[in-house]
Parts: C-alpha cells; structure tokens; sequence
C-alpha cells in the first residue's frame, strides 16, 4: 500500500513537470492559450531588422502594447515593412512617435519599442510611423571599430613618419 501511494506521488510529480514544460514552450515561442484582443494595424519600415520575427512583442515603456504580425520586403524601398497590431485599448500613439528595434534579454529576443513624440494627433489604424530606428547589428559595430582602429593606427604611423623625415 506504501508503494503504491509512493508511485502516485511520482506521477503527479511528473505530469506536473511535463505541464510545466509545455507551459514554458508556450511562453518561450510567444505563443498564448488565450484569445488574442482586439488590434488595430499599423505599420513600420526600417533599413534593418535583424533578427525580429512574426509574434514579437511590441512595447511602450515595458508594457507589451501588441505583437508584430507581419514582415514583407518593401519592392521599391528595399526595407523591411513590418505589420503591428496594436491593443485597440491604445489609441493614443502620437504621429511624432518613434518605432526602434531593441533587444531584449541575454538570448537577444528583438522586439519593438515605441517611444512616444509630443503632437497632439494620433496614429490611426493602417498609418505608417515616420520615424523608425533599424536593429543594432552587432557584427556591424565590430566590423565599424576594427576598421576604424586600423585606420587611426595606419594614420598614426603615417604621421609619425612624416614627422620623423621632417626632422
């Protein structure tokens, strides 16, 4: 009977674990069990969007305000033009608002941050934001600094030879 009552307890414990990871799947992959609010679009078109995927997380001040839903190549512009949905609880976006590319965490999540301008009018559904800041590349500001510490060093030495043949 001991055992018995031992071996339930284990597989309470385990179904609780298996719950548990599911869970953590679900919140892991922005995925939600609950039904999604009502949303108004509004659109975004940056030069560079780096790793930002569908089901983002859009965001003002830290509060998730939507989730990104859609990401196309712009044909004539050549940038990225990414659909949001809003929380239609938020509708008083500025048209002065500005949209930028950040990351998040230590796995380097991106999602959108929408810091708020001063006008008086507000974004409707379907407008684009004029201001949009592109994803930090990492690779890029690497690539940025190498180039520019060989540079400063090459012309370092080219100032000190002209120096030293001068005197």
């Amino acid at each position: 009977m001991r055992i018995r009552a031992i071996e339930t307890g284990v597989g309470i414990f385990m179904l609780a674990g298996i719950f548990s990871l599911i869970l953590l799947g679900f919140k892991v992959s922005n995925l939600s069990l609950t039904p999604n609010h009502q949303t108004y679009t509004l659109y975004a078109e940056f030069d560079n969007i780096g790793s930002l995927n569908d089901r983002a997380r859009i965001a003002i001040g830290g509060v998730t305000i939507g989730r990104v839903s859609n990401i196309i190549l712009n044909k004539k512009t050549y940038m990225a033009k990414v659909t949001l949905n809003i929380d239609n609880k938020i509708d008083n976006i500025p048209v002065d608002s500005t949209a930028a590319i950040m990351t998040a965490g230590l796995l380097g999540e991106k999602y959108i941050a929408i810091s708020i301008g001063g006008e008086n009018r507000y974004l409707k559904p379907g407008d684009t934001f004029s201001d949009t800041q592109s994803a930090l590349i990492l690779e890029n500001l690497i690539g940025k600094f190498l180039l520019k510490s060989g540079a400063s060093g090459a012309q370092s030495n080219t100032v000190i030879s002209g120096n030293h043949e001068q005197f």
